[in-house]
């Protein structure tokens, strides 16, 4: 009985969906490590406060994405958050002039 309980275990294995860089979802055993809004096509940090208080308002979720790395997130098109990454925003806001 407990060989069967554990085979169901890794049956239900948890799966997360990413974006990947040709903005196609696929399946990942290892969550993102970047959420992306993507009307704005913005990636920063899983805890970024302007994020986490969209979410909190009931807004942002169901545009949400997440990304397995940066580089995929930027390959996708999409360019850093300036609340949670302002280095990195500042870096790119530069490039775009």
């Amino acid at each position: 009985m407990y060989k069967d309980n554990e085979k169901s275990a890794e049956n239900r294995k948890k799966t997360f969906t990413l974006l990947g860089a040709d903005m196609h979802p696929y399946q990942s055993d290892t969550p993102g490590i970047f959420g992306g809004y993507r009307p704005s096509k913005l990636y920063g940090r899983l805890d970024c406060p302007s994020a986490l208080r969209a979410i909190a308002k009931g807004g942002y979720v169901k545009h949400r994405v997440f990304f397995a790395d940066e580089q995929t997130a930027i390959s996708a098109g999409f360019r850093p958050c300036a609340v949670c990454m302002p280095e990195k925003y500042a870096r790119w806001k530069k490039k775009k002039r």
